[in-house]
């Protein structure tokens, strides 16, 4: 069952991998990106729209980052598992009644 996972993984990676191939030597046309201060950018659509992606995802990343320090700094200020485990441990303990 291990090795039929695997296999079936790595068949959808080559799978998406030759997809992106096809859209690629589809798409292989020079595009002109007009920037600001006369800056002009010449490469094959597939760069630029590679590029576009690649930059939406470093802003998506960068926008999450102060959630990420937020819940750091609010997970280290929780105590230790060992700590809370006793704790919980001693109040789940059913009462004793002495029989």
């Amino acid at each position: 069952m291990k090795n039929l996972t695997r296999y079936l993984g790595l068949a959808l990676k080559l799978l998406v991998f030759l997809l992106v191939l096809g859209f690629a030597l589809k798409n292989s046309h020079t595009v002109t990106f007009y920037s600001y201060l006369g800056y002009v950018w010449q490469a094959p659509l597939i760069v630029m729209l590679g590029l576009a992606f690649v930059i939406g995802a470093l802003f998506g990343l960068a926008a999450l980052l102060p959630t990420v320090f937020r819940q750091r700094r609010e997970i280290a200020r929780r105590p230790l598992p060992e700590e809370a485990e006793t704790t919980m441990q001693t109040d789940l303990l059913p009462p004793h009644h002495g029989i």
